[in-house]
């Protein structure tokens, strides 16, 4: 694209559309009014991403908010996603959160410069968490999930977690998530938030029932874990 304006975007946009790929995101994403919902297919809204800032022109687009359609909030999301400074990612990611209205775009915004600066990172991810925004804290969720869980693994993290009491179904979901992936990757660490009834009876079965579906559980601790569930 060699244009900056968002007219101009959605052009482009409405030059990639699927309807038929429309109609199934629609099922998908709920929370997303339907005729809000174009129909493009995420690799080529990655591939466009990449080109708007090669071009030189994705600033001029993610300086406006809000967006009108689905496809130009997940291209903001891919932007952000590639910006290298962290100052200046962290910056813009906080201004576009509270325009965040779904999963897909909560979940598909991950900026490679936060690998570099986990430390300034969980500064932001406390302040987050405990944000009133329902897609700001399944956000802060996803953080901890993708860049916590491994070498940089505590036990608080689990903590700040479970402290979640959130009513929404796409919070509940990101912690039964996040709670089965510290099973694979954190298990008898992440074990007694089971053990001991730590989350809702709801993000409880459903973090069992999602562990039990990975592949990275062994069976052992699949079958202890079916010993656990909630009735």
């Amino acid at each position: 694209m060699a244009r900056s304006g968002n007219m101009d975007v959605q052009e482009h946009v409405f030059l990639l559309r699927d309807e038929k790929y429309a109609s199934f995101q629609a099922k998908l994403i709920p929370t997303v009014a339907a005729e809000r919902i174009v129909g493009v297919r995420t690799p080529l809204l990655r591939e466009m991403a990449k080109t708007m800032v090669k071009d030189g022109v994705s600033e001029s687009f993610t300086a406006t908010l809000p967006h009108r359609y689905f496809e130009e909030d997940q291209l903001h999301a891919f932007i952000l996603s590639l910006i290298k400074d962290f100052e200046l990612c962290l910056c813009e990611v906080e201004r576009f959160l509270p325009y965040v209205d779904n999963w897909a775009t909560c979940d598909q915004m991950s900026p490679g410069c936060f690998v570099k600066n986990k430390g300034r990172l969980l500064d932001r991810i406390r302040q987050w968490i405990g944000s009133p925004h329902e897609y700001t804290v399944r956000f802060a969720i996803n953080m901890l999930m993708r860049h916590f869980l491994d070498k940089d693994f505590r036990v608080e993290y689990n903590d700040i977690v479970a402290g979640v009491r959130r009513e929404e179904y796409y919070v509940q979901m990101v912690q039964a998530w996040y709670f089965a992936t510290a099973l694979a990757k954190q298990y008898d660490e992440t074990l007694p938030y089971l053990e001991n009834r730590c989350l809702n009876q709801w993000t409880h079965n459903k973090t069992i029932q999602k562990a039990i579906e990975s592949f990275r559980v062994n069976t052992g601790q699949k079958e202890y874990l079916k010993t656990l569930r909630w009735k």
